[in-house]
């Protein structure tokens, strides 16, 4: 049985730390979400990526502009996973 995708919104991070940083804010606000590697459709390399369902899009717009504004995050991407 294949494994259906979804339309996801994913977070890259410059640290591994940045993105425990955003894991440990986010969960406390009750952002829907959690830490994948990051897709190899976004890049090769190693590291840790915040994904959330496309239905969470608006909830994590606004953690972005609000409690989460200062957290550092590379860039944000909208995938099928």
């Amino acid at each position: 049985m294949a494994i259906k995708k979804q339309e996801s919104i994913v977070i890259t991070f410059p640290t591994t730390t940045a993105a425990m940083a955003f894991e440990s804010t986010a969960q406390a606000a009750g952002v829907q979400g959690r830490l994948i590697p990051v897709p190899r459709e976004i890049s090769a390399s190693c590291g840790m990526a915040w994904m959330s369902r496309q239905t969470a899009e608006k909830e994590l717009t606004d953690f972005l502009n609000g409690e989460g504004a200062a957290l550092e995050y590379m860039g944000r991407y909208e995938l099928m996973l």
